[in-house]
């Protein structure tokens, strides 16, 4: 009876070390995806998971999930802080009619860094690349998002319910939308959400709009910056700012960027909007500048519009200090 007990004890020891490793698997701060992992690895290095959505299950919150080779790796939703991380490889996701990566943790910052998001193929075509239903702040960089052609689809959707931050920088945004709705990049918080938006260095090419914000769903501001970017060749505005009677107001400021070869350049709609324009061109467009509903559109006094067919004008100036 005794040598049963201590038989006993050493299996029940032994369950319990063997159960070490996943616990630890399950908690590892930097985890690996490959083109030829399996999923039920424990996504280290040496034996990496087949997709983001295995290894973040796998990956503790704050890590990161870094890409070993080229491959795709799926779509994937996010719960907790993290990020990830093609690492100058093609790491990429295939969103044919759903979204690329979903942010849904509440306070949670998210980075996603040099992989591709693709929404091909038009038989099916995708939702939206990134979805950020909530968090506290979403860091885009070095990202390829393209081909998002469902009704409304944007390349970035940022609609926070609480006050969130969006930064973007070397992005490039193409042939989002279905050619009357949706958007490179459509910034649009709802309820009491409120958008600290920095946009350096992105480039929306041939979708509905190329950067859209608007404040006709939530009450409180948005906030946005868009620096040496390019908005080329989309369908409907290379930018336009939008609010309604009690909806968030909005001040965006434009520096240094080219707006050409849009059905508009620059609108700004709403009593609640203002947008400001330094040392930037519009050039080409159907409209250069335009305002509705007492938008304001104001220059510093620096910019290059003409080449439009009709240039319009800007609503007013700012004084350089």
């Amino acid at each position: 009876m005794i040598r049963l007990k201590a038989c006993l004890a050493a299996l029940a020891a032994l369950v319990a070390v063997s159960a070490i490793p996943n616990a630890a698997y399950a908690q590892a701060t930097r985890t690996w995806v490959s083109g030829v992992g399996d999923d039920v690895n424990p996504c280290s290095r040496t034996a990496p998971c087949k997709t983001f959505a295995g290894a973040i299950s796998k990956t503790a919150a704050s890590g990161e999930i870094s890409v070993l080779d080229p491959g795709g790796f799926g779509t994937v939703t996010i719960t907790k802080s993290i990020t990830i991380n093609g690492g100058g490889i093609e790491g990429s996701t295939l969103n044919s009619a759903t979204n690329g990566f979903i942010i849904n943790g509440a306070g949670v910052d998210v980075v996603l860094r040099n992989l591709e998001v693709d929404g091909s193929p038009d038989t099916s075509p995708g939702l939206n690349g990134i979805r950020f239903i909530q968090g506290n702040s979403l860091l885009v960089e070095n990202v390829s998002i393209r081909d998002n052609k469902a009704a409304g689809a944007a390349g970035i959707l940022f609609a926070p319910p609480t006050p969130a931050v969006l930064h973007v920088r070397n992005v490039t945004l193409n042939n989002n939308g279905d050619g009357s709705t949706g958007a490179g990049i459509l910034i649009k918080p709802s309820g009491t959400g409120s958008a600290r938006v920095m946009l350096d260095h992105v480039f929306t090419s041939k979708n509905t709009f190329g950067i859209a914000i608007d404040g006709s769903a939530s009450t409180a501001g948005i906030n946005a910056t868009i620096t040496d970017s390019v908005s080329a060749g989309n369908v409907q505005d290379g930018i336009v700012a939008t609010t309604i009677g009690g909806g968030a107001p909005i001040g965006v400021m434009v520096k240094t960027s080219k707006v050409v070869n849009n059905g508009f350049g620059i609108r700004s709609i709403g009593a609640g909007v203002t947008v400001r324009v330094d040392g930037s061109a519009v050039i080409g467009n159907s409209t250069g500048l335009a305002t509705a509903s007492g938008g304001a559109l104001l220059s510093f006094g620096n910019n290059n519009v003409e080449a439009n067919a009709a240039n319009g004008a800007f609503s007013g100036s700012v004084a350089l200090k």
